[in-house]
């Protein structure tokens, strides 16, 4: 492994398929930017039903009667998702060249640090995204923009950031995850254990399910409350998500804090681990086609 030759820590399973004492070509900001856009539109078209089995568990709306209906709102989230991954990304790489100086490999508090600061810095575009998936399932309308005109028509252009501090405390442990845990635990696994340094492929499904899971767990109370101010949006119930996550907790204790929680986790592992295979994949056809 050789940490100086990439932008940013191996973090998926592909990095084997490079002969080793080879340097691996790292991705240019511009190829981060397709990746991460890939990569995020494709995760969460794949996993909406879990998105929207997660917003009903936490807002108590019914479940969908029809597979349409958990996929309404795939627009509105997929479609900012990629350049929301791909801003976390880039930034990531941004912020890392400034702490490392571009001449060495960060370490394991850099990576999480450094992850952390690009997914805050998402949340910018990542809150109002939120906002309209939520309601836009709420009030079930047709399309985003619609749903954007209600919003801001109800509540001025200020409604649309609703939620956005949580989304910042959420994105920036997510991002942690991704762009940190998951890879130094999957670093770990094929440089100690004897199973997984020829099965990279288990480590990295492994690496991503502790990383999801962590990240799950450390963020989802933060993300009912988010979630439940944002659908709340006049504030009839929930005048903020601070004052939410107390409220959630009143009522119903930590099982309600975590309501919706196996979904999430469930969709944070799958992500992780389908924008990291990605990554691993754009990596290893640009090392061949330059050696070729």
């Amino acid at each position: 492994m050789m940490p100086n030759t990439r932008d940013f820590p191996p973090l998926t399973p592909f990095a084997a398929s490079v002969v080793e004492g080879k340097r691996r070509l790292p991705l240019s900001d511009t190829e981060n930017l397709m990746v991460g856009a890939f990569g995020g539109t494709l995760e969460c078209t794949v996993q909406m039903p879990l998105i929207t089995l997660k917003i009903c568990q936490q807002s108590k709306k019914p479940f969908p009667t029809s597979i349409g209906g958990w996929f309404r709102g795939v627009t509105a989230a997929a479609a900012p998702l990629g350049p929301i991954t791909a801003v976390q990304v880039a930034v990531n790489g941004a912020i890392e060249r400034a702490v490392t100086g571009g001449d060495r490999g960060p370490t394991d508090p850099e990576r999480v640090g450094v992850a952390m600061a690009a997914g805050a810095a998402s949340s910018v575009l990542y809150s109002p995204v939120d906002l309209v998936v939520i309601q836009q399932q709420k009030l079930g309308l047709d399309s985003p923009g619609a749903t954007i005109s209600a919003i801001v028509k109800e509540h001025g252009a200020a409604g649309m950031m609703r939620g956005f501090w949580s989304c910042v405390g959420r994105e920036a442990i997510y991002t942690a995850g991704y762009l940190g845990l998951a890879p130094i635990a999957k670093d770990y696994l094929t440089s100690n254990v004897e199973y997984f340094k020829s099965n990279e492929l288990a480590a990295s499904i492994v690496g991503s399910s502790i990383g999801g899971t962590v990240a799950a767990v450390l963020t989802h109370p933060v993300d009912t409350s988010k979630t439940c101010a944002q659908s709340d949006i006049a504030g009839v119930k929930y005048p903020n998500a601070r004052t939410a996550l107390g409220m959630v907790y009143r009522e119903g204790g930590i099982k309600a804090l975590y309501g919706g929680g196996l979904a999430r986790t469930a969709r944070l592992c799958g992500a992780f681990f389908i924008i990291n295979n990605i990554r691993e994949a754009a990596i290893d056809w640009k090392t061949a086609r330059a050696e070729a």
